[in-house]
């Protein structure tokens, strides 16, 4: 890695000059950089917003999940076999569902040799259990922090290394040449107002940015992680199956999944106005049969994505209720120190199912706490140690976006539609509609491994010269610093407030919004009219803003690229409605020719279920010109190939596996 300093405009800017920069330092960013080094390619960095923020280092649930092939027992099982469970989550390509098969066991075995202890009997068998849309007992865990352990032994890894970590960079370009990738312009947070940016010029960039969580007010994500979309679809990436989601009820204080255990305790769900006053208990206003009503909250701990399918028969009008409530102004609550339906439990009254489990799990007794105590003492721990004590204290939930299943576009080897840019983690559209619960910690593993892999044999060598890189990056280097500009200058006396906003406030005004018309529940009016306003900001930027230095144009630039991201996102989910898309996953179309699954719901919960015919199909969009390009196409296979040992062997011998 080369440094120096280039004049740009009024300003003096470092230039960094390597190979490959990773962007993020997740689960995902640390295993590419530590492949990379391993695969022989030691000219890269990683660049972060912080170094500890990010989901997988803060984010985790009830048993967080990590999803792999069978290593115990005697269940049969078989890479095509898992590459089938993948494909068949619909609009999923088949060569991406096929690599994240076939590496699961190399990369899960890389964690365990890094020092993740998952959990194997006396004779070593990585023992499993079953997980949602899961026909084996694929998935595992070693608790509710399972990505945590995982990025933390990846950065033990890298830091051996000798890798350099470039902490408090915030990307706020990704800079190209029409066709290709060519570097980066970051904002560094660390530095005085005069020497507030750097440039990163690289042949590479791995971008590990995690799903765009800053897209939503009603969140899961950790705060502190915000993802970064909205850039890359500026530089031309492309977006796939951007429509599809999870969501699922979480805690807001601390973001926490409510998931498992926190639901077969079978706590009180009340609500309050504003002030905490006005308590109900809200469920009881739509169900009559309390042993339906317990049933259904028991269930929220297996089903905890909201699924449209899962409305009229399964747990998910919980979802659609506690999201009524918080329609309405008033806060929900879980309310683990009473009973709920006022008095003590007739087990006898819950499903068979529901009955037994905690039966068998000696927890028909007591109160919520007490029986989410006995079960799962670490999910009563982990809230105390947040400053949050169920045995006492209400806890705040909504329901929240959760993890974006789609996201950019890639090929096999992760790399997208612009030449030398990869995606990995979140941040890359390896998902359909729906997936096995872990596999996102498992295809962020097989992807940032593709991409090294393909980096180190086929695109090694040095970044542009840097007059090249100046001449390709400039103007583009030039419209950022002139944002900047903008964004500092103190407001004309004669331009009235209304004029021009604070950053943070508008920030929350568009995911707010975002929250109402992109989540769980949509309708093309409510779109329309948030992606209207949305442009409208996007116009105004960045002569309708006004800010101080370092965070606060740490935020103008972050809403930037918030506001590129719903753009995009919006536009798709209107596109999906206007050719024709109908509910499915975990997001609900509201279509008044359809049918409504209670009758005291509103009427835009009056829906059509999505029957697979379009599971073949994948949205893409490509933004150029500040316009929205969408194509369908179908997806590609699940390949078929020549498995004959010496034919592979010739090939790998020739070409070591890494082809287009």
């Amino acid at each position: 890695m080369r440094e120096e300093r280039v004049a740009a405009g009024a300003c003096s800017l470092p230039v960094y000059s390597l190979n490959t920069v990773v962007v993020g330092t997740g689960a995902a960013g640390y295993n590419a950089a530590d492949r990379l080094y391993a695969y022989g390619q030691h000219d890269i960095a990683m660049v972060t917003e912080h170094v500890l923020a990010g989901t997988s280092r803060n984010s985790g649930s009830d048993k967080q999940t990590y999803y792999k092939l069978t290593l115990s027992g005697d269940t049969p099982d078989s890479v095509w076999e898992m590459a089938e469970t993948l494909f068949s989550g619909q609009c999923v390509d088949g060569d991406l569902a096929l690599c994240e098969a076939s590496l699961s066991t190399q990369c899960f075995l890389k964690l365990v040799e890094a020092g993740v202890p998952f959990p194997h009997n006396r004779y070593g068998e990585y023992v499993g259990y079953k997980t949602d849309h899961d026909p084996r007992n694929r998935a595992t865990s070693v608790g509710p922090y399972t990505s945590k352990k995982m990025t933390e032994c990846l950065e033990a890894s890298v830091a051996r290394k000798g890798i350099r970590v470039f902490d408090n960079m915030q990307v706020i370009r990704v800079l190209s040449d029409g066709k290709r990738a060519i570097g980066l312009l970051c904002l560094d947070t660390s530095k005085p107002k005069e020497d507030v940016f750097a440039l990163f010029n690289c042949k590479n960039i791995i971008f590990a940015t995690g799903g765009p969580a800053g897209m939503y007010r009603d969140s899961v994500y950790p705060h502190g992680h915000y993802g970064a979309n909205g850039l890359a679809f500026e530089a031309g990436v492309t977006g796939k199956n951007l429509t599809e989601w999870q969501y699922g009820l979480a805690s807001l204080h601390p973001r926490w999944n409510v998931s498992g255990t926190y639901m077969q305790a079978l706590p009180r769900f009340i609500s309050t106005d504003a002030d905490g006053r006005d308590e109900r208990e809200f469920l009881l206003d739509y169900f009559t049969d309390v042993g339906n009503l317990l049933t259904k909250v028991f269930l929220k701990g297996y089903q905890w994505p909201f699924d449209v399918r899962k409305m009229a028969e399964g747990s998910s009008i919980i979802d659609v209720l506690v999201y009524l409530e918080t329609e309405k102004g008033r806060k929900v609550y879980l309310d683990f120190s009473r009973n709920p339906c006022g008095g003590d439990i007739d087990y006898t009254a819950l499903s068979d199912e529901a009955h037994t489990y905690l039966e068998h799990a000696w927890a028909c007794f007591g109160t919520p706490i007490e029986r989410l105590a006995y079960m799962n003492a670490p999910a009563v721990a982990f809230y105390r140690d947040k400053g949050v004590d169920l045995t006492y204290e209400l806890l705040e939930i909504a329901l929240c976006a959760q993890h974006n299943n789609g996201g950019l576009g890639i090929n096999c080897w992760w790399q997208t539609n612009v030449e030398g840019f990869f995606a990995a983690g979140e941040a890359a559209a390896s998902h359909g509609v729906y997936r096995p619960g872990g596999s996102a910690l498992n295809a962020g593993q097989v992807g940032s491994t593709r991409a090294a892999q393909y980096i180190a044999a086929r695109r090694g060598g040095d970044p542009l010269s840097m007059s090249d890189f100046l001449a390709s990056a400039n103007r583009q280097v030039e419209d950022i610093l002139s944002m900047a500009r903008v964004l500092r200058s103190a407001r004309p006396q004669n331009e009235p407030q209304e004029q021009s906003q604070n950053p943070d406030s508008a920030w929350e005004a568009i995911t707010s919004e975002m929250s109402r018309a992109g989540g769980a529940f949509r309708d093309a009016e409510s779109i329309q009219e948030v992606l209207e306003n949305t442009r409208k900001l996007l116009v105004q930027f960045p002569a309708g803003y006004r800010t101080d230095a370092g965070d606060s144009l740490s935020t103008a630039f972050r809403l930037r690229d918030i506001l590129i991201c719903q753009d995009v996102y919006l536009s798709a989910m209107q596109q999906y409605i206007a050719s024709g898309g109908k509910s499915r996953g975990s997001a609900l179309y509201t279509d008044t020719n359809g049918t409504k699954p209670f009758a005291a719901l509103p009427d835009r919960f009056t829906f059509t279920l999505d029957n697979g015919e379009r599971g073949d199909e994948v949205q893409e969009v490509t933004r150029e010109a500040e316009k929205n390009t969408f194509v369908w196409r179908k997806v590609r296979p699940l390949p078929v190939e020549d498995d004959t040992f010496e034919n592979v062997w010739r090939d790998y011998r020739k070409n070591g596996s890494i082809t287009e």
